[in-house]
């Protein structure tokens, strides 16, 4: 599975440049993330090599700096754009030279790197309307958006209701929300963020009313949708399954996306439906990943269209191991509105 056709390939890459942890450090700490050289990943026969031009930081790869250490250089980042430049046997969605996007696996290396490896399964095309550095953006917020949307809470342009988005100013909240409006349009969005500016920034992308999540959030939705609501995402749900009890209409839904044992007993007597979202199972176990293939080439549309567009805090150049080493620190505060994007390597020649 890993002869390539050496018509796919000018040179053969071996090495790459990327970035990587080895030690567990703040990101304050020079030595939080360095660069070095790694072998190039082998292609498997669905696999792709790309070149990437560009990344985003999300906060699974802070999470994912504070876990084991490692010998080895464990090189993160779940989000890329960049051009294919050499593909496996196998390989029948992509070609040589196509622009992609898209936000990789959890038990492969990162997408922090020159040349990265993934499957062609899990990579959309890249929406052309946008630059390579806002698609870098989108991956895995649009996916975990969607899955949490259609998969889970089984939206539908049918559906009739009115949807909650806690954490609504975030990655994935700031995405979810226009898809939704963009999606369903009979469904009233909710959405929670911090502070009237936020709130602002959030009618902008489609949502009919803000409330604040700092404040009692039963009183608030009940103003605006005394019934309660049909669905609920949440991007932070320790400590609030009892308010969602309450705020959730009978034989509603509820998706979250953070971590952590929770006791969903107080949704019983409503027989309330709690799903995770993990955007990432597809990957780890095998299971339908063409499914995200699928959704980020629909994405992709979207963006084409106009009718979603990424939401970027800060987009820093090149990408190297002092600026992925800021965004952790930005990403690590939990207060960024959008993605912290990264693109363009300082000219080392690869290969």
């Amino acid at each position: 599975g890993n002869y390539i056709p050496a018509a796919t390939m000018d040179i053969m890459h071996t090495t790459t440049s990327a970035i990587g942890y080895r030690a567990n450090l703040p990101a304050t700490d020079p030595d939080a993330l360095v660069h070095d050289t790694i072998p190039v990943g082998e292609l498997g026969p669905h696999d792709l090599l790309v070149d990437v031009q560009a990344v985003s930081v999300n906060p699974v790869d802070v999470k994912l700096r504070g876990a084991a250490p490692t010998q080895d250089l464990r090189v993160l980042g779940f989000d890329a754009a960049g051009t294919v430049v050499a593909v496996g046997d196998l390989v029948h969605l992509f070609s040589v030279g196509d622009e992609v996007y898209y936000a990789g696996a959890l038990d492969r290396p990162g997408t922090n790197q020159r040349l990265h490896v993934v499957d062609e399964r899990l990579v959309g095309r890249r929406p052309s309307r946008i630059s390579m550095a806002e698609a870098a953006a989108l991956p895995l917020v649009a996916i975990t958006a969607w899955e949490a949307l259609f998969d889970h809470l089984g939206l539908t342009p049918q559906s009739q209701g009115t949807l909650l988005v806690i954490g609504a100013t975030g990655g994935v909240g700031s995405i979810l929300v226009q898809l939704a409006h963009a999606l369903l349009p009979q469904v009233r969005i909710i959405g929670s963020a911090s502070g009237p500016a936020r709130a602002d920034q959030l009618k902008g992308l489609g949502v009919a009313d803000v409330i604040d999540h700092r404040q009692d959030l039963s009183s608030q939705v009940r103003r605006i949708a005394p019934d309660g609501v049909s669905w609920l995402f949440t991007s932070y749900s320790d400590n609030q399954i009892q308010t969602y009890a309450d705020i959730v209409k009978p034989l509603g839904h509820i998706v979250a996306i953070d971590d952590g044992p929770r006791d969903v007993a107080p949704l019983k007597a409503k027989a309330i439906a709690w799903h995770w979202e993990f955007m990432f199972a597809r990957s780890l176990h095998r299971t339908d990943m063409i499914a995200q293939h699928h959704l980020l080439n629909q994405v992709a549309d979207l963006i084409d269209s106009g009718a979603v567009s990424p939401v970027i805090a800060r987009v820093l150049s090149p990408i190297s191991a002092e600026t992925l080493r800021a965004a952790h620190e930005e990403v690590e505060t939990g207060h960024v509105f959008g993605k912290v994007v990264l693109h363009h390597w300082n000219d080392e020649p690869v290969g």
